[in-house]
């Protein structure tokens, strides 16, 4: 029986009941991903060797009633979290001969758990782009048309799971690396708060702003692997009353909506009021945070990489862009985009206070996903230098900096026949309401989040 189509709850009922045994499960996970695989291209490294013995100990721990919660499900982690003993490019060439002796604590919680991580996924180089292209692992494409983006960092990550080949994959968000390819590849990506979901052992750069979360087909699969992934985190389930104030702004103020993008949200808005939710209409009263993130993530990312042991000359055109764009900041410049961190902080402290509300809505993204090739440099206000991130990604960059939850959901599929998203934005350690009120709104929009079908040949037929 083909198990590919459902969720990570609905695999884990098929291995308990003994509709599908662990091997099995896994092998048709295997078969799917390398059916579409040369289409694709989301997977960095295949374990399956590994993974087919760790299967057949999960069929026997089944047998014996001695098992964890994710027993025999198989699952993706990204290439850039440390797995030990096998290769962490991290979608770099100068990393390709790079393997931790350790493991991730998040990677450790899910083996723990019982879960077969058989496949890393496909990331930019050092995950630094919104896009997933890299030397090292070439293009990784959108399923819904592969003659677009899927999204970045986590691209590999989204497309495995729009298509089937996994239920879930571990991603990781520093500049909205989650919610973009979940949002452009029509599935659930969750960023939690900030140190809610261990990172380290890790890479050492963004440490101030990047998190680890899930990316699944529903709500329930990302609340299932976030009960398991926050250890001691101290976020409480909240309670289920439609009284509490929600917020929504459909620009933030500023940042620019394609007309679909803006209906939809609109759309989802009227069919939460019709549900009883309380909506009221507002915003934290900010300017686009681009800036901030901008000279925050090149920075920390062009420090470390100075210091590190690799030779940077050897990196690809736009990784290059990224660590040049960097070096141009002080240490003057770093701090006094720390110190704007804490005036967004406050900024959504005080927006929440006026309403006795912690979640803000807002569209994910203004834009369903582009063609490949289409980002442009653009130009920060006066100064006049080039910078690689558009607008598209103004509703992001705030949760990352602040250190707020975050949940992407599906909320639709646009003029251009792709899906579009629906991000929820929660209070500092709300993390549990975000994601109750996200599996709310998901059922009233009623997404269907069955598998994409990927017809083969469909890359070659679009080139």
């Amino acid at each position: 029986m083909q198990q590919l189509s459902l969720t990570a709850t609905q695999q884990l009922q098929a291995l308990a009941s003994g509709a599908i045994t662990a091997v099995e499960l896994l092998e048709q996970a295997i078969s799917r991903a390398e059916e579409i695989a040369p289409l694709l291209n989301p997977i960095a490294l295949k374990l399956y060797g590994r993974a087919r013995q760790a299967a057949r100990e999960a069929d026997k721990k089944r047998a014996s009633g001695k098992f964890g919660r994710l027993c025999g499900l198989p699952i993706t982690v990204k290439d850039s979290q440390f797995l030990a003993g096998y290769p962490c490019a991290n979608g770099a060439m100068v990393l390709s001969d790079f393997v931790p002796t350790e493991t991730c604590r998040a990677i450790e919680l899910l083996e723990q758990e019982g879960a077969i991580i058989f496949a890393k996924t496909t990331c930019p180089e050092f995950s630094l782009t919104g896009v997933t292209h890299s030397e090292i692992y070439g293009l990784t494409s959108n399923p819904w048309n592969p003659k677009r983006t899927s999204g970045g960092s986590s691209g590999g990550a989204a497309v495995v799971v729009a298509t089937g080949v996994s239920s879930f994959s571990l991603g990781g968000d520093g500049g909205g690396s989650i919610r973009i390819p979940a949002g452009f590849c029509g599935i659930v990506g969750f960023k939690p708060s900030f140190g809610a979901i261990p990172r380290e052992p890790c890479f050492p750069s963004w440490q101030s702003l990047v998190c680890y979360g899930p990316m699944t087909r529903s709500v329930a699969d990302a609340r299932l692997f976030f009960e398991i992934l926050n250890e001691g985190f101290d976020g409480k389930p909240a309670g289920k009353t439609r009284r509490v104030p929600i917020i929504f702004s459909e620009d933030l103020g500023f940042a620019p909506v394609n007309t679909d993008v803006r209906e939809a949200f609109r759309n989802a808005v009227d069919l939460m009021r019709k549900d009883g939710f309380n909506l009221v209409d507002d915003n934290p009263g900010l300017s686009s945070s681009v800036i901030t993130w901008a000279v925050t993530a090149t920075y920390d990312a062009a420090e470390h990489a100075r210091g590190g042991p690799h030779n940077m000359d050897y990196v690809g055109e736009v990784a290059k862009g990224f660590l040049d764009f960097g070096d141009q900041f002080s240490a003057e410049d770093f701090e006094e985009a720390q110190a704007h961190r804490r005036v967004i902080r406050q900024h959504y402290s005080d927006m929440f206070e006026r309403h006795g509300a912690r979640i803000l809505i807002t569209p994910t993204l203004g834009c369903e996903a582009f063609p490949h090739g289409t980002i442009h440099p653009e130009k920060i206000d006066d100064t006049h230098i080039e910078f690689p991130w558009l607008d598209w990604a103004s509703f992001l960059y705030d949760a990352n900096l602040a250190g707020l939850p975050a949940c992407a959901i599906p909320m639709g599929i646009g003029d251009e026949g792709l899906p579009m998203s629906l991000q929820i934005i929660g209070d500092v350690g709300s993390d549990y309401e975000v994601l109750r009120i996200a599996e709310a709104i998901e059922a009233i929009i009623g997404w269907d989040n069955s598998i994409v079908s990927v017809p083969a040949g469909s890359l070659e037929q679009s080139a």
